[in-house]
């Protein structure tokens, strides 16, 4: 098969990645449509003058949706060399914005921290990122 020639063994792992992402940006999205019905925030109105909670749950989705594309590059970069190590880190990021947004939820923005670790998964594509471009100029 054509793909299997062009990417990596172990990129099959990459891709259950990016789809447990899709999961979690879906949740996300669902938890703001809730949140607009149960407050009474009509679209297009991005955030309430009285509900802090729908607030919460509104950032909770557009924080990760204002880092989502810049993970993507890293995380596809990292994982075209090193799938496995990309695919955990990965798993770890996804994973976070679940325990952010939970955090957030609680309508106290200091819980969003909860979530924190995720930058383990977020530096860490950035760093075997690097790696890839050091290798690909020679200096690796």
């Amino acid at each position: 098969m054509v793909v299997e020639s062009l990417l990596p063994a172990n990129f099959g792992y990459a891709i259950f990645t990016y789809l447990y992402s899709f999961v979690m940006l879906m949740y996300l999205g669902v938890q703001v449509g809730g949140a607009r019905k149960k407050f009474g925030v009509k679209y297009p109105t991005m955030y309430s003058d009285k509900e802090q909670v729908f607030n919460c749950i509104q950032r909770a989705h557009q924080n990760t949706l204002e880092v989502y594309p810049q993970w993507l590059v890293f995380q596809t970069i990292a994982a075209l060399e090193y799938p496995i190590a990309a695919s955990v880190l990965g798993v770890i990021w996804v994973t976070s914005k679940f325990s952010y947004a939970w955090g957030y939820y609680s309508g106290d923005p200091a819980k969003r921290m909860r979530g924190a670790y995720g930058y383990i998964g977020l530096f860490g594509v950035i760093l075997l990122s690097i790696s890839v471009a050091l290798k690909l100029l020679g200096v690796l």
